[in-house]
């Protein structure tokens, strides 16, 4: 983070930002190329990509950007990036195919889709940076393996959960410290809310029911530390983590299992209504004596554990430092390690019954809970991500984990088929 600023200011000295194409023009979208625009002349924000592109174009008319050119070749994407042209489209070949492009940036939050964009991406040598755990969490790993077969960087967010938790594990990790735990902070979590529970309040802050429904029925919390183990190589200490409530984060250690944290191992975890309630934290442990008395004299604790944690995540206001960081010095803010660590798996909200269709992520038919990965793939867990549009074939209790054998998947999806090479190709 100190090394990027200097890149990115020698960037902007030298006038050669960076390309970015970004797929997407949600409310993420809005706000990341409100940033570009407003503070990151090292970053061209050379076309946006969606499937509707008057959306494309209302993203960067709110980043007062006017006069956008529609562009459907790459050549046309070529010529108008010369000229510093703002452009949009809706086919994301456009930008595959365009050489100038450094960087393509997925903001869709759909896992189909967005997996498609972020593999297509890769293969055509793009720096590829994912503003979408839900994917990530699905078939991150194995975008990592192609990210490096082809020589580029395979990243999700600074300002997200999982970036701030990595980003912070490493600074502790290089003051000599081992992490042994990772986790967000939570302030509302219940699992069996839906979209007609929580459609007052996303209206009131316009959002879409579903995602606020992710959010406090803990499948987004399930997603984000997915990624984080599997970036860190940590597991679960059980499936749905511990979760303790406490009122702040720095006495947290005393509210979980005497045994939660141990040398040698790592976990990701959760708190409930911790004091600063936003942000990350991380768990590191030393048996050094010298270090565990200036430990305590800065108020860190007795030790041999100690909390560390950031109190606040702005990923719309960061996700351009990790196109920066990743681009110019080829640093992931965070990215798997290789083969999967965690799974967020589908639990039933409801009683199921068969002909049920699954609705997936923030929806009325299922929720997800974290758990080790060799345990999904043992007990045949269906994952989070492969959920929506499934058909039940038999009942399945409310709160039961759902399993392959309990569904019948639609046909013919991509995800399925990345499912399958992932396991394949990382976890024989």
């Amino acid at each position: 983070m100190i090394i990027v600023d200097t890149e990115i200011a020698k960037r902007v000295q030298e006038n050669r930002p960076i390309r970015l194409a970004m797929v997407g023009a949600g409310y993420s979208a809005k706000h990341i190329a409100a940033q570009i625009e407003s503070s990151f002349p090292a970053i061209q924000l050379a076309v946006i990509v969606n499937r509707t592109p008057e959306h494309a174009e209302a993203v960067f008319r709110n980043a007062g950007v006017k006069n956008t050119q529609f562009v459907s070749t790459s050549a046309e994407l070529e010529e108008a990036i010369q000229s510093r042209k703002p452009c949009i489209t809706n086919d994301a070949r456009v930008a595959f195919d365009a050489a100038t492009i450094d960087a393509v940036l997925e903001t869709t939050g759909e896992v189909e889709y967005g997996a498609w964009v972020a593999l297509e991406s890769i293969k055509a040598g793009k720096h590829t940076f994912v503003l979408n755990c839900e994917m990530d969490a699905t078939v991150g790993p194995l975008m990592k393996h192609y990210a490096k077969q082809n020589g580029v960087v395979y990243s999700n967010s600074d300002g997200d959960e999982p970036g701030v938790a990595s980003n912070l594990a490493r600074h502790v990790r290089t003051m000599g410290l081992e992490v042994v735990g990772a986790g967000n902070l939570k302030g509302f979590y219940d699992v069996h809310r839906t979209p007609e529970t929580q459609k007052a309040f996303a209206e009131a802050n316009n959002q879409k029911p579903h995602m606020m429904t992710s959010f406090v029925d803990g499948t987004k919390l399930s997603m984000e530390l997915t990624v984080t183990a599997n970036a860190l190589g940590f597991g679960v200490g059980k499936r749905g983590m511990y979760g303790p409530a406490c009122d702040d984060v720095r006495t947290c250690l005393s509210h979980f299992p005497e045994e939660a944290f141990s040398p040698g191992k790592g976990i990701v975890d959760f708190l409930l209504g911790a004091s600063p309630y936003t942000g990350a934290f991380i768990v590191g442990y030393t048996d050094n004596p010298m270090k565990q008395e200036y430990l305590k004299y800065l108020k860190m604790g007795d030790g041999p554990f100690y909390v560390f944690y950031t109190p606040f995540h702005l990923p719309q206001l960061e996700i351009p430092i990790t196109v920066c960081r990743g681009v110019l010095c080829k640093d992931a803010a965070v990215t798997p390690l290789g083969k999967p660590y965690c799974e967020a798996v589908a639990i039933a909200k409801k009683d199921l019954n068969e002909g049920d269709i699954l609705d997936g992520i923030g929806g009325f038919t299922n929720y997800a809970l974290i758990d080790n990965f060799e345990t999904s793939l043992r007990d045949n867990l269906l994952p989070m991500g492969v959920a929506q549009n499934c058909k039940v074939k038999r009942h399945v209790p409310m709160d039961q984990a759902l399993t392959y054998d309990d569904v019948e998947l639609p046909e013919g999806r991509l995800i399925d088929q990345l499912r399958e090479e992932m396991i394949a190709t990382l976890c024989s």
